[in-house]
């Protein structure tokens, strides 16, 4: 695989772990730490962060920009966590859902790409990826598919996930 490939990896990798932890601050200062399934956000919210910090590491050891656009993901990010916890404690659910459903898909998918090439990044990238389909089962426990218009709600996140997804590998 081309080095430029495996910078695009890293820098939406970052972005992506960037923005989960901005979706759930958002949920987090609508909801409280009182709200139903807070304490569950913020345990997920604190692994996002050990997940941004360590990819934030190996971008700057392999010297490789971030995406720009990262003030842009942080006001989204927050938006939407924002605008689910308002929603509901079970649209909050359905907002890690439908995330953690396209990040499994797209972790997948590069472990696919790496083969054994990268060795450090697959293995970095097999965990984050473990730890994101716990998150998706806890989000389904607590309720997610019980969120108002959850098909809906799911298929828009999804859709949002991907298209940042696309943009943040160039920008």
């Amino acid at each position: 695989m081309m080095n430029n490939a495996r910078a695009q990896m890293l820098r939406v990798n970052q972005a992506g772990e960037f923005g989960a932890t901005r979706i759930y601050a958002g949920q987090l200062a609508v909801m409280g730490d009182r709200g139903p399934h807070a304490g569950e956000i913020a345990a997920m919210a604190e692994q996002e962060a050990g997940h941004r910090a360590r990819f934030d590491a190996l971008l700057v050891a392999r010297g490789v920009r971030p995406t720009v656009l990262q003030p842009l993901w942080s006001a989204a990010g927050f938006a939407l966590g924002a605008a689910t916890a308002l929603i509901g404690p079970e649209a909050a659910m359905a907002c890690t859902a439908a995330i953690e459903t396209e990040i499994d898909r797209h972790y997948t998918e590069q472990l696919e790409q790496l083969g054994d090439e990268d060795p450090e990044l697959g293995a970095m990238i097999r965990e984050f990826r473990d730890d994101e389909r716990e998150h998706l089962d806890t989000a389904v426990a607590s309720g997610a598919e019980r969120a108002p218009a959850y098909p809906l709600l799911f298929q828009a996140i999804r859709m949002g996930c991907r298209a940042a997804i696309a943009v943040s590998k160039h920008i």
